[in-house]
């Protein structure tokens, strides 16, 4: 005769083992291979900071206009016999740059700056290559994370109009009297590419913690510290736009003196040209003073946000704020001695750089006030 048990007896669960944890559903289900997209975002990061950089040393050694076509597939094969140099050659004689400006250029001096721009071009469709064989490579093997599809195909969309803006920058110093491309078209394409560039870097962040990470973290998000930060990233921006006007017409070599221009606050003849609206564009002295007094205002805004990042509960908030601060200084430095010494093509170079480095600088303490890393309570005192 069976046993009676008492109602209040403990339901035995020995013949009924208890189920391990599971773990969170957000980070088993469509996490792709979030590593290796990283990886690939990486090596884009680098090449499109390559980009950069060669594109301010084809600016900086104009040599952007050698190349008098845009043959996005068939231009990738440079000049490889005497005749095929004599075409190029004689393409670009007869160009406004080489009629006004380069006459009586040699066959071998034409040939060093055409390397720089086939080079440049050469860069930025092995850039596309990267990015279409990656792309391609996590779609076919369904590897990447669920929701990341735009995101991805962005970049290449924004990387195939960057070549369009390319040419139709470079077009602009093909026609009429000009022996430069046009500022305006110049600022565009820099821009662009510090677009694809923060795009590119914001990812590389996201992909570093998983979903679960970046929702937990949000909900610490610093809101004041990320509206100082994201304005910062805009106001660094414009100043890039404007480096850039000041890059397309040479006007960074004109006034050698600082903190004054020409011994004037004001630089003489800062409205000479009409319609007074081209002064904007198109005066250097104008559009060096716009650059300076651009600079001394990004310098006190961006002074002003890392003072707030400091005060971050967060120590890896304020080091992301302290390392932004430090680039923001070394760029004000590095513009004031790239200007004493008349912009040579190092320390022009070496701005640009500069540049991108406080670019993505200021785009990781964004990143850091929005999704601040998990601290213990100890650490935090």
């Amino acid at each position: 005769m069976a046993q009676k048990r008492s109602i209040f007896e403990d339901v035995s669960t020995a013949d009924k083992p208890t189920p391990a944890p599971r773990g969170g559903l957000i980070d088993k289900h469509g996490q792709g291979a979030r590593g290796a997209i990283r990886i690939w975002l990486f090596v884009l990061f680098a090449m499109v900071m390559a980009m950069i950089a060669v594109g301010g040393l084809t600016r900086l050694t104009d040599s952007g206009l050698s190349i008098t076509e845009w043959k996005p597939v068939t231009g990738a094969m440079p000049p490889l016999s005497t005749e095929a140099w004599a075409d190029e050659f004689a393409k670009y004689q007869s160009s406004p740059e080489y009629v006004l400006q380069n006459e009586g250029m040699s066959l071998s001096e034409f040939k060093q700056i055409y390397w720089w721009e086939w080079g440049h071009r050469q860069l930025g469709r092995t850039i596309g290559l990267v990015w279409a064989f990656g792309f391609l490579g996590f779609a076919l093997a369904r590897k990447v994370p669920t929701g990341w599809y735009p995101r991805l195909f962005l970049i290449g969309a924004l990387g195939g109009l960057q070549g369009a803006i390319g040419w139709w920058m470079v077009a602009s110093g093909l026609e009429g009297e000009m022996v430069d491309v046009a500022s305006y078209r110049l600022a565009t394409h820099l821009g662009l590419a510090f677009v694809i560039l923060g795009f590119i870097a914001w990812f590389v962040f996201q992909l570093g913690r998983t979903e679960a990470q970046m929702l937990q973290a949000r909900r610490s998000a610093d809101a004041k510290l990320f509206s100082l930060s994201t304005g910062m990233l805009h106001f660094a921006f414009l100043q890039i736009l404007l480096g850039a006007l000041v890059a397309g017409i040479d006007a960074g070599r004109g006034y050698t003196d600082w903190p004054l221009m020409g011994g004037q606050i004001l630089p003489p003849d800062p409205f000479e040209l009409t319609p007074v609206w081209r002064n904007f564009f198109e005066n250097p002295a104008t559009v060096q003073f716009i650059h300076r007094v651009s600079g001394y205002l990004l310098f006190i805004f961006g002074v002003i946000t890392w003072l707030k990042g400091r005060k971050s509960a967060n120590r890896a908030t304020v080091a992301a704020f302290n390392m932004m601060g430090a680039a923001l200084l070394a760029q004000v430095v590095l513009g004031i001695v790239t200007v004493l010494y008349g912009a040579p093509l190092a320390l022009g170079l070496a701005h640009q750089v500069g540049a991108v480095v406080l670019f993505v600088l200021i785009l990781r303490a964004r990143f850091m006030s929005r999704y601040p890393t998990q601290q213990s309570v100890r650490e935090g005192l």
